[in-house]
């Protein structure tokens, strides 16, 4: 898909880090303000990038499924969606993958599984994300 640039713009945020993997990250408006820690510790688990990214995705992507669904008539208000990211090593040093998972409890699997498959086209996160990492759909 060919990049599209933003026409009007309908939101802006920012968040600043410091000290890298295992510093701080702090939204413009505080919301976010949060310090960081290595992937995985479970003596000391503390969000990282990744944490970061999988809330941001799955929120998304959630947001986009509820949006399809609606202009199909469907309501998924009650759907989950999970987007597990992975972080490791590739040919030309880290990379990331994403999982992304979605319950919709009283759509037929089939329709659940279309539902998905346009939320993907539809999810900004996708759209970043598409032919750069690894993503895969599915529904539980």
């Amino acid at each position: 898909m060919p990049f599209e640039e933003v026409t009007e713009v309908l939101y802006t945020t920012a968040a600043t880090a410091k000290g890298g993997r295992e510093g701080n990250v702090k939204s413009a408006d505080g919301v976010v303000d949060l310090p960081l820690g290595k992937p995985g510790s479970v003596s000391n688990p503390k969000a990282n990038p990744e944490t970061l990214f999988a809330a941001g995705y799955a929120a998304c992507f959630s947001g986009a499924l509820n949006a399809v669904a609606k202009a199909e008539g469907l309501d998924t208000s009650e759907s989950t969606v999970t987007a597990d990211v992975t972080f490791g090593k590739t040919e030309s040093g880290f990379g990331l993958a994403v999982d992304l998972k979605a319950t919709v409890p009283g759509v037929d699997p089939a329709k659940a599984q279309e539902l998905v498959e346009k939320a993907h086209q539809f999810c900004p996160y996708s759209k970043a994300t598409r032919d750069n990492i690894t993503v895969t759909l599915g529904t539980a």
